[in-house]
């Protein structure tokens, strides 16, 4: 979506929602993102079994936050838009703080889900998300950067956790327990 703008668009300053602005060239590309990625974000919550119940409701809250985001896009000439902003705030606050509800106890719980793991996925994700607070309130040059460590973190954490929930499965049905 970035390559598709005119004129001269810096992907470390600028940020991800300006690229499905009204008026943005073909903004259907970044709102199809948001919409594909919040799907999915759904769809793990919804599945997520292994997950702690209260983990998989704030994950789908994240994800039908973003389809929120998608159709509130920002407005033409740069400004404000009341229902974009809120919806961001959820989506990425429930992207950043879901392991905190994820986390199972047990002897056979998938590393993703253990409770070290959790803590320690969700004060990365926090941290990135103050980050990003804190560049927007500052309106510092690199709001983009941080929106897009921020977001890949947030992508990248429900699929490590559902790898390691098949990689524990997977340890279940082929390996044979030491004697």
């Amino acid at each position: 979506a970035a390559w598709l703008q005119r004129g001269s668009y810096d992907q470390v300053s600028g940020s991800v929602s300006a690229l499905a602005k009204l008026g943005a060239a073909d903004r259907w590309v970044m709102t199809s993102a948001f919409f594909v990625v919040a799907t999915l974000e759904v769809a793990t919550g919804l599945s997520l079994r292994p997950a702690g119940p209260a983990g998989r409701l704030i994950l789908i809250t994240g994800g039908v936050a973003g389809m929120l985001v998608a159709v509130n896009p920002l407005p033409f000439q740069g400004g404000f838009s009341l229902g974009h902003a809120f919806w961001a705030s959820v989506g990425f606050g429930a992207l950043s703080a879901w392991p905190t509800g994820a986390w199972r106890k047990g002897p056979r719980v998938p590393w993703g889900l253990r409770s070290g793991v959790c803590g320690s996925a969700a004060a990365v994700l926090i941290s990135l998300l103050v980050w990003f607070v804190v560049e927007i309130v500052t309106s510092g040059s690199q709001i983009g950067l941080a929106e897009r460590v921020l977001g890949g973190m947030q992508t990248l954490w429900p699929l490590l956790v559902v790898l390691s929930c098949r990689q524990s499965q997977y340890r279940a049905k082929h390996v044979s327990p030491r004697p």
